[in-house]
């Protein structure tokens, strides 16, 4: 296992705006190896390029792009855009969604396959892709067929699952929420604000299902034992604590989603990078 050049842990922010160039300056400084940006249902990429011109060695990434609304050959187009221009510097992150968000949902692992083989063709190197993965199947094929997986909504039992699967090489990048907050009750109702949403989606229930969560665990909101798993809370030391497990379990590289997701996450960012041991890159 490494890092696969993304430093031991990064920003997981959702939205094509929700990292601004002075944002990404100062993460990068604060010693975060990527910056992931969710949702990209664009396949130009220009959101990027702004975020890497501003700074100097971080790795911006998709967590992801679907591939839906991303013609495979436009992204691949775009893929080599910003790697003419950023050399190494980006990561193409994509991944088949849910059933609920398209209606052309239709054999998923073989869309993915056949995806892949467009990206293949286009010129797109392994090593400069990760795939949304969570289940076997589609674990195995982000090790065969990209640098690796990019999981989200897990936990580091997850973590620990997929390490299996993916052997020891293959970049395992999970996503992790956290709250700041060391009353138990106000970060769980945070924390249950946004996990409420993917606890309703097929795939997200599936995989807890497959973790050992019963479906009393995941409906309504989710079990006080489930939202604890799925997001970390408490102070910075218990955080960080979090954190680290998923490295323990078998992560490269841990992408952290600071909540409530639309407010500014600078300073938990500030705070745990101090709680992390982070240093700003030479």
């Amino acid at each position: 296992m490494g890092d696969h050049g993304l430093g031991q842990f990064g920003v997981w922010r959702g939205g094509t705006r929700s990292v601004t160039p002075e944002n990404a300056v100062e993460i990068e400084q604060l010693g975060y190896g990527a910056i992931w940006i969710g949702s990209s249902r664009k396949p130009s990429l220009k959101f990027v390029e702004p975020l890497l011109e501003a700074t100097s060695t971080i790795t911006v990434a998709t967590g992801i792009a679907d591939v839906w609304s991303n013609p495979p050959k436009e992204l691949a187009a775009s893929f080599h855009r910003v790697e003419q221009h950023f050399p190494g510097r980006f990561l193409l992150g994509i991944g088949i969604g849910h059933p609920e968000a398209s209606q052309d949902y239709t054999k998923p692992f073989q869309t993915l396959v056949d995806y892949l083989d467009v990206l293949d063709g286009e010129g797109v190197p392994k090593e400069r892709l990760a795939l949304a993965a969570l289940g076997p199947r589609v674990l195995k094929l982000s090790a065969d067929r990209t640098a690796g997986a990019h999981p989200y909504l897990t936990s580091p039992e997850h973590t620990r699952f997929a390490r299996e699967i993916l052997g020891p090489d293959a970049l395992l990048a999970p996503e992790q929420k956290v709250v700041l907050d060391t009353d138990s009750e106000s970060a769980r109702a945070v924390g249950r604000e946004t996990a409420e949403i993917y606890l309703q989606l097929k795939n997200y229930r599936a995989n807890l299902n497959r973790l050992g969560y019963a479906d009393a665990d995941i409906d309504n909101g989710g079990s006080d034992a489930l939202i604890d798993a799925l997001v970390v809370h408490g102070d910075a030391a218990a955080v960080a604590a979090g954190l680290r497990a998923h490295v323990d379990a078998g992560a490269d590289h841990v992408c952290i989603q600071v909540l409530p997701m639309f407010d500014d996450a600078m300073p938990a960012l500030r705070v745990l990078a101090k709680e992390l041991g982070l240093s700003a890159p030479r």
